[in-house]
């Protein structure tokens, strides 16, 4: 069962159509939505900030999302799909956003709408990845303009996907 942990006061909210696995991590003043999946070896820790994750994301294994004490919360939005070993801190993801594999986005940074990050990306601090666009490097720079084979055939099949794994384990 996954370790779920007050702090603070705070009692993570977890909707129950939510697959958590055996070991991953949600602490303190977290929210996430309908029909999400966090993963193998995940860290959700809300203990000195607020993390709300929307609907339909799936966070994939190792990956860490955190915040910063009095300055930085996390907001992540609806049909979102966060790649193994990335590390979210402090910033907004909207929605239909893939992150990928390894990637590392800072505090007070915004990610638009219908977004790619590609893997091993760094966005610093305060970047915003404007929507429709696909983003790689370090720091990460856009390099092309996402097309609806990137949003349909990457963005929403990844999506979509992660809801039936999680039905798997269910």
């Amino acid at each position: 069962m996954a370790l779920i942990k007050t702090v603070r006061g705070k009692t993570p909210i977890i909707h129950e159509s939510t697959y958590l696995a055996e070991n991953a991590t949600v602490i303190g003043d977290v929210k996430i939505g309908r029909y999400s999946s966090i993963w193998f070896n995940t860290v959700i820790r809300g203990d000195v900030n607020s993390i709300v994750i929307g609907e339909k994301v799936n966070i994939q294994d190792g990956v860490v999302v955190h915040c910063t004490f009095e300055k930085s919360v996390t907001v992540i939005g609806s049909e979102v799909s966060i790649g193994h070993n990335a590390i979210i801190h402090g910033c907004e993801i909207s929605e239909k956003v893939l992150i990928g594999m390894g990637a590392i986005i800072m505090d007070n940074s915004v990610v638009e709408s219908e977004v790619v990050v590609a893997a091993g990306a760094v966005v610093p601090e305060n970047a915003v990845l404007k929507s429709g666009g696909v983003y790689a490097g370090t720091p990460a720079k856009r390099i092309k303009d996402l097309d609806s084979k990137l949003l349909e055939g990457e963005i929403e099949r990844i999506a979509k996907n992660y809801l039936q794994y999680a039905s798997w384990y269910r």
